[in-house]
């Protein structure tokens, strides 16, 4: 008698132990998801619904959704599906804490190495890297690396609209050099000209290295590479910048997007300042992007110029729609297929009026854009 209640005092105290043991561990597993998640700066509510999406995940450290990042876009995707089925996605409070997860996700890729160390010195500039050279009296010309030594860099020969007077000579000119590098930020370095050559069959200037560069501003937003077919309209009206145009606009391509604008490809010389809106489509939705262009790169052989594009600030749902195709967060959905005709359709179209354009540029400019132009 007296050993059956040893042995059941035995198994009950197991059982105590290991359910203590269990709960101080969920309590402390809890305790270090709240601190993390205070610490990236959600709030009380929003650290609870991550928990539940971390638990509904089947994640064994739920902790790993703040670290690591394939954890975090697996919790994002299924949470977007989720709101997508329930119907919820448009509701306010769902579009704050997408809009918060977007953020975080944003600032995770912003702070791999890739995007957080830049280049020192003017040796570190690679080839093909285009510049604007900038000389004081003379204006801001174009130009392109055409090789890069450790003894000085080769440039093309710079370019402007504005006409040379027939005196200026390049040699012994002190101009300064303003660069954009991919994925990184822009750069400045003052340089001198040391001669005028000829290299790769292109006439060119030999100009000295700078042993360190100022480094004007940091990118602020991560771009999607893509190639989506898109119409672009130019603002007349300013109050009707965001509304949804129901014609056609210019036939163009979007080449990379972010929250925070895009570059489109189009035909003819592009324009500074420029109000414009492209409109596209992400997944089922059409959307419009509205802003102004800061810059443009033009191609004189095909008569074709690449926009970039500074967006006005975005409402919520468009900025997390947009970050949603940035990192790959949207549904499969096979209701895009008329998208996906229409891009196919714009490709044929494209060319057509590409065409058209070297045929008579002006008349096929003024069809486009109507009476605006």
């Amino acid at each position: 008698m007296f050993l059956t209640v040893l042995i059941i005092v035995v198994i009950v105290s197991g059982v105590l132990l290991f359910l203590f043991a269990n709960t101080d561990k969920k309590k402390s597993g809890w305790l270090q998801f709240y601190a993390r998640g205070k610490d990236t700066g959600f709030s009380f509510k929003e650290i609870e619904l991550l928990h539940k999406l971390a638990i509904r995940m089947n994640l064994e450290e739920p902790s790993l959704l703040f670290v690591s990042q394939d954890t975090l876009d697996n919790c994002i995707k299924a949470l977007v599906k989720s709101l997508h089925l329930s119907g919820t996605e448009n509701d306010k409070e769902s579009q704050d804490f997408l809009s918060k997860l977007y953020d975080y996700r944003k600032k995770i890729e912003m702070e791999k190495p890739r995007n957080k160390h830049g280049i020192s010195n003017s040796r570190q500039i690679s080839d093909g890297q285009n510049l604007r050279v900038l000389v004081e009296g003379a204006g801001v010309f174009k130009s392109q690396v055409v090789k890069n030594t450790t003894q000085y860099i080769t440039i093309s020969r710079p370019t402007s609209a504005k006409q040379l007077p027939p005196t200026f000579s390049w040699q012994g000119q002190k101009p300064s050099v303003y660069f954009q590098r991919d994925e990184d930020a822009g750069y400045v370095f003052d340089t001198r000209v040391l001669d005028e050559v000829f290299s790769k069959g292109i006439a060119s200037l030999k100009i000295a290295h700078a042993e360190s560069l100022f480094r004007t501003q940091k990118r602020k937003s991560v771009r999607l590479r893509t190639h989506k077919a898109a119409y672009l309209y130019p603002i007349v009206n300013e109050e009707e910048a965001s509304k949804l145009e129901y014609e056609a606009g210019l036939k163009c391509f979007l080449k990379d997007l972010s929250d925070t604008g895009c570059a489109i490809a189009v035909g003819g010389k592009g324009e500074v300042n420029l109000r414009v809106k492209v409109q596209f489509s992400l997944g089922t939705n059409l959307v419009c992007m509205s802003g102004t262009v800061r810059s443009f790169e033009y191609k004189e052989e095909t008569n074709k110029s690449l926009l970039h594009v500074e967006a006005d600030p975005l409402p919520i749902e468009l900025r997390n729609q947009i970050m949603g195709e940035v990192f790959g967060m949207l549904p499969d959905d096979e209701e895009d297929l008329p998208f996906r005709i229409l891009g196919e359709e714009a490709e044929e179209l494209t060319s057509e009026a590409e065409a058209a354009q070297e045929a008579d540029p002006l008349k096929s400019k003024l069809e486009m854009f109507g009476d605006s132009y």
